[in-house]
């Protein structure tokens, strides 16, 4: 049996113990056990003790049924475990780990962002993780071009930016570059007016079909109507055909237990503080800007504030904590509304 280690889960992980114990490995007749990376002996079971695992690591589950051939995507809310599984699938058949996040692309964040540790990295090659600068703005379009050279090797595709996912199975509109004097006045229209005032410039077919809950986005439709007098939602019916349609790709959505992973998101940010995610956000603190997208990092802002004196450590963390639940519950509601069509895996 081929199986990855995601996440721990220490009363879970109790139980099938008990279970694999008993019956020899099997948790019902002829079907492989849950394997576990702790384990305390059959003749501990009546006194199985808990171990507290590290974040990314526990207990592991089957992943015969997923394709040795076909290129892989993962996808999935953060702190889910999309990592982990996508090492051990690049492991198991010499993958190439393609980042899909958009914030794991930048240099200046390797802790906040959790991208993989240096361990990992070589353990399995990782292309597309921490090579764009802090001050480059950098969207799904750059990073579809930075994609496909990549998709001529094995490759798993994995991160929590379900715009990129679309962009690759779907295709993308080739809008033109938004020139830097439209950007600055939509920043300074934004700023000063909110996104409400923008949004209200919309023409009716982008405004139909826009998430008016997300500013970015509707700055960026703003931005294409000023720039090319063409609104986004007609740029986008000439969208050329995918580099990777679905029907050729093995497409995953993790779908954590909501509860396990506002759990998980609360111990893997304190694992950031104690892995130094303080020192890296001091050293952003001289040029911080917060409207530059590497700033978005979740939990920079909050460490930044504390830097500067407006927030104790505790209070930060606890922030950081509570905008990564916010982060968690928004990726969920857009996968459910985009990804009908990918595999769903439940976890725990």
């Amino acid at each position: 049996m081929q199986a990855i280690a995601l996440v721990p889960h220490q009363r879970l992980a109790a139980d099938l113990q008990h279970h694999a114990a008993v019956f020899g490995g099997c948790l019902r007749h002829g079907t492989p056990a849950y394997r576990f990376l702790v384990w305390t002996g059959p003749q501990n079971v009546a006194k199985a003790r808990k171990v507290q695992q590290p974040i990314g690591r526990g207990f592991q589950v089957q992943t015969a049924s997923i394709s040795r051939e076909a290129p892989v995507l993962i996808a999935g809310p953060t702190a889910s475990g999309k990592s982990a599984l996508a090492l051990e699938l690049a492991t198991r058949d010499n993958r190439l780990i393609v980042n899909a996040d958009a914030l794991q692309v930048y240099a200046n964040w390797r802790i906040l962002t959790a991208r993989p540790s240096p361990a990992d990295e070589a353990a399995a090659p990782h292309a597309l993780y921490g090579h764009v600068a802090r001050d480059i703005i950098y969207s799904v379009g750059h990073w579809l071009r930075d994609v496909a050279p990549l998709l001529s090797q094995p490759v798993v595709i994995v991160g929590g930016t379900g715009l990129n996912f679309n962009a690759l199975t779907r295709g993308l509109a080739e809008v033109p570059a938004i020139p830097a004097v439209v950007r600055a006045e939509a920043d300074a229209r934004r700023a000063a007016e909110g996104h409400a005032a923008l949004l209200s410039e919309l023409d009716a077919a982008t405004a139909a079909r826009i998430d008016r809950r997300n500013p970015a986005r509707i700055q960026r439709a703003w931005e294409v109507l000023r720039a090319t007098g063409r609104g986004l939602a007609s740029w986008q019916q000439d969208t050329p055909a995918p580099l990777l349609p679905l029907d050729r790709a093995e497409a995953l959505v993790l779908v954590p237990d909501v509860a396990w992973l506002n759990d998980r998101i609360a111990r893997r940010f304190h694992q950031m503080l104690r892995d130094g995610a303080l020192n890296e956000a001091r050293a952003n603190l001289a040029d911080w800007d917060p409207g530059l997208p590497s700033s978005k990092a979740i939990g920079a802002a909050e460490l930044i504030a504390h830097l500067r004196g407006e927030l104790t450590l505790s209070d930060a963390a606890d922030a950081a904590v509570v905008a990564s639940r916010q982060y968690a519950k928004r990726q969920r509601t857009w996968f459910r509304s985009n990804m009908r069509a990918w595999r769903q895996v439940s976890l725990p």
